[in-house]
């Protein structure tokens, strides 16, 4: 029989510091470190520092009622705030946010798990439960201080097997992967985790005994305010007996006035009331509230004091306690469920709603701003701070400086497009910097100096000179100078000059002068007026208002730049469902995980689940409609100042953006049916040995035939559509009087039965007769569409029509 194992020796680091007890012999594992874990007594801990100290089950509540409240989200991609893409059905899902087990929901449960981690120094155990297909069914909490964990001193692993026993004395061995074990892991055991009990200790420990001395004091102590000593003689017992019972012990009799006897012929009074050990506990109190909330990192404010702060220093508190304690343990708990997610899924808890967390951003977005209004960065700078997607249109990549609001481009084509190239044969050299800084001055800057540099560069034909070429002579030349002043060469000029009497092409203009006579009409100009007799007047009127090419180009490269970006986006979102499980699950494409897994089948994808048109043509219409009904107001607005004097804009002209903005949707539910279409053809061909990387392929070769030209015929439509029909909802709305004139490009894209209706003036209101269709105007979205796209015609509009 083997002799009994010494008694394990416990003591404490300080006399009283029941929360720093360290286990110092007899329990070690196979890492050779002692079980530091062991001496931990969870259910002291909650008793005398949980229950017991208002800040520690304050602070704690604080930290694990964000853990309980905020929904768990599975996802990848994205930033910090906000996924990618989102797995919405996951059996995590349903535990954490749900019904975690018969007894919790997944609100107590989350709330349980994030307080037991503060407490225990072992850490957290959750045992979990599956169905036969390998599904996670239920989530459930084991006592800390019931678990044992069980080394692996064999193979170097780290955990042999947990050993728990239930509350029936029973004990049950739990296999590794069917335990999820969370801990604030140890700087050197990790066996072991540490809490903030630790470090708050000896403080938990001093409140809670002082608050006990000062309640026991109370309780024991009639010391009343004060008291006043008369002579008692011949005073009767029984009225003395009366007056001791008045110092009797207890709250009740605190701070009342008591009369005792003193001895013949004196009288005295004593002060009972303010003593130096109150004030003193009035200072331990408060040094040890602050030493608990520092170690939990929860500030008084945030657990509902914010008394003395200024609205910024509170802000400023709750963003600490949310980027130093709250985040970091809330990462901690999510981390623990990645391994039972598949590929690259995340789980984490949503904290896009937290506004705290955006007191960084709004600063952030604060100075941008200021930044772009002194010209120091473009538009696009500025969405990018703010976490938006860049226009990347030429307005949206120029620096706009102030005050006049100026653009600067960022390129040669940003130039064009705003209008700031240079014109041609300006001597511009080829691929100069156009936003570069002028050469600085230097050398003679006089006039003479530029008279004399202008007599240097290669002179350009003159009149004159092919006057002299054609006579035979040689072109006239600037006399050469030494290039003084203005003065100095101007004199030189005078002094070189001779009188000149009018030679031969004096004497040709005085002759044609005195032979010219009024002519008749001849044949020819019988023909001209004839000809503009017969002539039907479509002639444009000289005012009123027109939009240019210019704001359909930057309407349309608006409305590219988010085409292309969300089909960029929407591509990669369909390849991440193709590789989802639950997109796999019980197909031909689902690999399995063990010989027991049953989850695979001979089923086809579908696709369109994956692709999910619908969604697509929301986000798309979401999408648009801000940039449309942007260019729909300005459009409208600027006509109304043309034609009626006026800044109003009419509810037609933003409608005539959204139903664009619908339009556009639309075509994107129709490309994405047509991949559809082309996955599920590629999935039936007969015999064929398929695999998810060739669906993946056929997604991306779609994408690169629809490609740029797809989008710029999108874009196009939309913005002759949307500023159309914004111009003509404001000219209806202009009052009386006002027509319209059609025109076109006159190239040779235009559609001939386009053409013949170029110049053809109408009454606003009245629509255009085209190939047995009526248009409102170009672009109508409701007229059939083989007039509509690839449309680039415009209206003018004039409330003085020329017939």
């Amino acid at each position: 029989m083997e002799p009994a194992p010494p008694p394990v020796e416990t003591k404490d680091l300080l006399a009283g510091g029941v929360y720093t007890s360290m286990t110092l012999a007899g329990v070690t594992n196979v890492w050779g470190t002692p079980g530091r874990a062991d001496g931990w007594d969870l259910e002291r801990v909650i008793v005398e520092g949980y229950e017991r100290s208002i800040w520690t089950f304050k602070s704690i509540e604080a930290i694990s009622k964000h853990a309980s409240t905020l929904p768990v989200q599975i996802g990848r991609g994205g930033d910090e705030r906000e996924f990618e893409e989102i797995l919405e059905d996951h059996p995590l899902l349903r535990l954490l946010n749900k019904q975690a087990n018969p007894l919790e929901t997944g609100d107590v449960f989350k709330k349980r798990l994030s307080a037991m981690l503060l407490l225990s120094k072992k850490g957290v155990f959750i045992e979990k439960t599956k169905s036969r297909g390998g599904v996670l069914t239920r989530l459930d909490l084991l006592p800390p201080d019931r678990v044992e964990v069980i080394p692996d001193d064999e193979n170097a692993a780290y955990v042999k097997h947990f050993q728990f026993t239930d509350y029936r004395g029973h004990i049950r061995e739990l296999k590794p992967e069917k335990v999820i074990w969370i801990r604030d892991p140890h700087p050197t055991d990790p066996f072991c985790g540490v809490t903030p009990l630790e470090a708050a200790g000896l403080s938990i420990d001093l409140d809670v005994k002082a608050r006990t001395y000062n309640i026991s004091f109370i309780d024991n102590d009639g010391r009343p305010g004060g008291i006043v000593g008369i002579d008692l003689d011949g005073v009767d017992s029984k009225e003395v007996d009366r007056i001791q019972k008045r110092l009797a012990p207890g709250a009740h009799n605190a701070g009342q006035l008591t009369l005792v006897g003193t001895g013949p012929g004196g009288v005295t009074y004593v002060d009972t009331s303010a003593r130096p050990r109150e004030m003193a506990y009035e200072t331990l109190s408060s040094t040890a509230k602050n030493e608990i909330l520092s170690a939990f990192g929860v500030y008084e404010s945030v657990i509902g004091n914010a008394s003395e702060r200024t609205f910024n220093n509170a802000d400023r508190e709750e963003w600490n306690f949310w980027s130093h304690t709250e985040l970091p343990h809330l990462n901690l708990i999510a981390s623990a469920f990645d391994p039972d997610l598949s590929d690259d899924w995340v789980i984490r808890f949503d904290t896009s709603r937290v506004q705290a967390l955006e007191f960084p951003r709004r600063e952030a977005r604060k100075e941008a701003r200021e930044e772009f209004d002194k010209g120091l960065i473009t538009i696009d700078e500025y969405r990018q701070i703010a976490n938006k997607k860049p226009f990347n249109t030429p307005q949206s990549r120029a620096l706009w400086i102030s005050p006049q609001k100026a653009p600067v481009p960022a390129n040669d084509q940003d130039a064009a497009a705003l209008g700031l190239a240079p014109e041609p044969g300006a001597g511009g050299a080829p691929g100069a910097d156009p936003n570069a800084a002028l050469p600085a001055a230097g050398g003679d800057q006089s006039a003479a100096a530029a008279v004399s540099e202008a007599r240097e560069l290669e002179a350009a034909p003159t009149a004159a000179a092919d006057v002299a070429l054609a006579r035979g002579e040689a072109p006239l030349e600037l006399p050469s100078g030494s290039g003084g002043t203005a003065a100095e060469e101007v004199g030189a000029a005078r002094a070189q000059a001779v009188d000149f009497t009018p030679g031969e092409a004096a004497d040709d203009v005085a002759r044609a002068r005195t032979s010219v006579v009024q002519t008749d009409d001849g044949p020819a100009a019988e023909d001209v007026a004839a000809a503009r007799g017969q002539l039907e007047t479509k002639a444009l009127p000289a005012q009123g208002f027109e939009v240019t090419d210019a704001d359909f180009d930057a309407l349309a490269m608006a409305v590219e730049a988010a085409l292309t970006a969300l089909l960029a986006r929407q591509q990669g979102v369909i390849v991440a469902r193709l590789r989802a499980p639950k997109t796999r699950k019980h197909t031909r494409f689902w690999e399995p995980e063990d010989e027991n897994d049953t989850r695979g089948g001979d089923a086809n994808i579908d696709e369109d689940r994956v692709v999910s048109a619908a969604r697509w043509e929301e986000e798309t219409t979401n999408t648009l409609s801000p940039i449309l009904q942007q260019a729909a107001t300005t459009t409208a607005r600027r006509l109304g100042q043309a034609i009626a004097n006026t800044d109003t804009v009419p509810p037609a002209a933003v409608a005539a953006a959204l139903v664009t903005a619908m339009y556009a949707g639309q075509a994107v539910s129709a490309l994405l049916a047509d991949l559809a279409e082309e996955l599920r053809s590629f999935q039936t061909i007969p015999g064929a040995e398929l695999k998810l990387e060739d669906l993946e392929r056929t997604v991306g070769r779609f994408y690169e035939r629809a490609g740029l030209g797809w989008v710029a015929r999108i874009a196009e439509t939309c913005a002759v559509s949307t500023i159309n029909g914004a111009a003509d909802a404001a000219a209806e709305g202009a009052g009386p009087g006002v027509v319209r004139t059609w025109i076109t490009r006159q190239d040779d894209r235009v559609r001939p039965a386009h053409k013949a209706l170029h110049g053809t003036t109408l009454p606003v209101g009245t629509p255009y007769e085209i190939e047995g269709a009526q248009l409102r105007y170009p672009g109508d979205p409701f007229a059939p569409i083989g007039l509509t796209v690839n449309c680039r015609c415009r209206l003018h509009y004039d409330t003085d029509p020329k017939e």
